[in-house]
């Protein structure tokens, strides 16, 4: 296939555009490159079939000609997190919602749209229930809107199908820290101490190099899985924060893990996932959170806080 990744600069378009190249897809890379990434691409520059585009997934007159050259189109391109998303409304919606709408506008009904939404949108579930794809999304952030309402639209087209990602951990070349275990596991190697509120909120975990598997699993099985949404975590990861910082405990002993009595989170999520319906097409999350926690201590003693910060 001849494949369109938007935001493939970013911290899962880095890992999966050079996946998708290594099992012989073409790909053509757009990104605006926000956060000054150069690097992350540089090692897909020397396959035949990479071409890389500096535009913005919003920009009609690039994307229009872009997309006619290709069969599958994958935006990842997004204002992630509600921090990014409450310092700039405008390009959250214009970026999450509107330049998905502008593909579904501009694609024939024959090219494929597999479409990365968060599982966020499930907002505060109930004790001991797990989500389902079943389960009514109630986004209580504005980033969790937009990808919701994205979501629909294009479910409701065509040749399509969804994500909803758990939260994404682990190394990737566009680094990011303010995903929950990456900057939990950062914390705790500079830092040596966490201050938890609410520490007992829970939340699905992914490894980035599951969540770039998922798309390749896709594209594999697309006939069978069209149409419809997925849920994508690691199974055994339906984890509270507390529990994160204990097992990264276990790796870094001397992390002091403090429980506030008082203070709220300003992040409400609150819930538990079943990723039964993806692993029932052929796929399952295989990189353990211990492991991932044993690649972020590894990878992140030479890094710099502020660097990777969306916001």
């Amino acid at each position: 296939m001849k494949i369109l990744v938007t935001g493939a600069a970013g911290y899962i378009g880095s890992i999966l555009t050079p996946m998708l190249l290594q099992a012989e897809h073409d790909v053509i890379a757009l990104d605006n490159l926000m956060y000054d990434q150069e690097a992350p691409l540089s090692n897909c520059c020397h396959y035949f079939g990479f071409e890389s585009v500096r535009s913005d997934a919003r920009n009609e007159e690039i994307v229009s000609k872009l997309i006619k050259r290709v069969d599958c189109i994958i935006p990842l391109a997004a204002i992630v997190g509600e921090p990014a998303c409450n310092q700039d409304h405008l390009a959250a919606t214009t970026t999450n919602l509107e330049a998905i709408l502008l593909i579904l506008k501009l694609r024939s009904k024959n090219q494929i749209i597999i479409f990365p939404n968060s599982n966020s949108g499930y907002g505060i579930g109930q004790e001991g229930i797990y989500c389902t794809e079943e389960t009514p999304l109630r986004p209580i952030s504005h980033y969790g809107r937009t990808k919701a309402q994205a979501e629909e639209a294009v479910l409701a087209s065509d040749n399509t199908m969804a994500f909803r990602l758990g939260t994404v951990a682990g190394l990737s070349p566009r680094l990011r820290l303010d995903l929950m275990v990456n900057e939990f596991v950062y914390r705790a190697l500079t830092d040596r101490c966490i201050v938890l509120y609410e520490a007992g909120f829970k939340r699905n975990f992914l490894h980035v190099k599951d969540t770039a598997k998922a798309f390749l699993h896709a594209i594999n099985n697309f006939e069978k899985m069209k149409g419809q949404v997925y849920n994508v975590g690691q199974s055994e990861a339906n984890l509270s924060k507390l529990e994160i910082c204990q097992e990264i405990q276990k790796q870094l002993p001397e992390f002091y893990i403090h429980e506030s009595p008082i203070g709220q989170d300003p992040d409400k999520r609150n819930y538990i996932v079943s990723n039964a319906k993806i692993e029932k097409t052929g796929f399952k999350a295989k990189i353990t959170l211990q492991e991932t926690i044993a690649e972020l201590i590894n990878g992140l003693r030479f890094v710099r806080l502020k660097r990777y910060r969306n916001a």
